[in-house]
């Protein structure tokens, strides 16, 4: 694993061996043991969409690993005045021990791997967020204890979430339900690796994708850089919503994840956000250890 660019590009082992090792740093953390695996380590963090958790548990988790975060905006760096990625990647390898990149095509993300000399974390693409899924298998197996027989059900937009939810619960051995309207489903390369699968499914209904979940997952409606398909989305997704009725068709120890900003009362109601939110902000907390471990397994030598 020399990057983190895609959770296509992961192995099961390689997740599992991820996860393990977050578990573990998340213990160190919570008792005061030390790990300051990256001493001495700069990571650069260019950012060219807005964030709260990814810049927030990227510096927060380099400080606790001995490390300095650097956060570059895209308005400071020349690749906002036009510069090429492949340019900047080859001058940033001089100065910097990893990058995390959060932005919207994953081209970007893939030429700075191919460019640069250093490994490189996509903290999110409109195709993919491997960071966040990784978080949210994490945080399934804190609650269920095992991957083991259960179902993931995804209710919403086909998108960079539901790309990454479909291979990383598909990879550690999960049943995948995955509802979106027509003409909004998951990019075909997605679609194409989960046929392989015997225990995936897509419809247009969330009832039937809900059915017998273990775990119920949803994402806002519009993204980042969507703003002006607000309205028409509304009209779209339209009873894609995680709701009392579609609680009912899960199992009754279904827990529910957003991987946050939530629009309440849109993808999910008030209610049953706040009847699991423990589940939600333990994932919202899951992104440091998480990709504590990945800067580890990428950084450390």
């Amino acid at each position: 694993m020399k990057h983190l660019l895609k959770m296509l590009d992961l192995s099961t082992e390689e997740i599992i061996d991820i996860l393990n090792l977050a578990d573990q740093l998340k213990y160190e953390l919570k008792h005061g043991i030390p790990h300051n695996h990256l001493k001495g380590k700069t990571l650069g963090m260019i950012f060219q969409k807005a964030s709260t958790r990814t810049r927030v548990s990227f510096e927060t988790g380099m400080y606790q690993l001995g490390g300095y975060p650097l956060f570059l905006s895209s308005n400071d760096l020349q690749i906002g005045r036009g510069e090429p990625v492949q340019d900047t990647a080859r001058v940033l390898s001089r100065y910097l021990d990893g990058i995390m990149i959060r932005t919207f095509d994953q081209k970007e993300v893939e030429d700075l791997a191919e460019y640069g000399e250093i490994p490189i974390i996509n903290g999110l693409t409109d195709f993919s967020h491997p960071c966040q899924v990784l978080a949210d298998l994490m945080t399934i197996r804190e609650f269920k204890n095992s991957f083991e027989g259960l179902k993931m059900c995804f209710i919403g937009d086909g998108n960079n979430m539901a790309n990454s939810l479909i291979v990383g619960c598909l990879k550690v051995g999960m049943e995948v339900a995955v509802a979106c309207p027509e003409g909004y489903r998951p990019a075909q390369e997605i679609l194409d690796f989960a046929k392989e699968y015997d225990c995936f499914t897509i419809t247009d209904s969330p009832m039937e994708a809900a059915k017998n979940a273990d775990v119920l997952i949803t994402d806002v409606w519009s993204s980042m850089g969507q703003e002006s398909e607000i309205e028409k989305r509304k009209i779209a997704f339209k009873g894609y919503q995680i709701n009392d009725e579609i609680m009912t068709a899960a199992k009754p120890d279904a827990m529910v994840m957003h991987c946050l900003p939530a629009h309440r009362e849109e993808e999910i109601t008030t209610k049953v956000f706040e009847e699991h939110a423990n589940e939600i902000f333990e994932e919202a907390e899951n992104r440091l250890h998480a990709q504590k471990a990945v800067m580890v397994k990428l950084m450390a030598e």
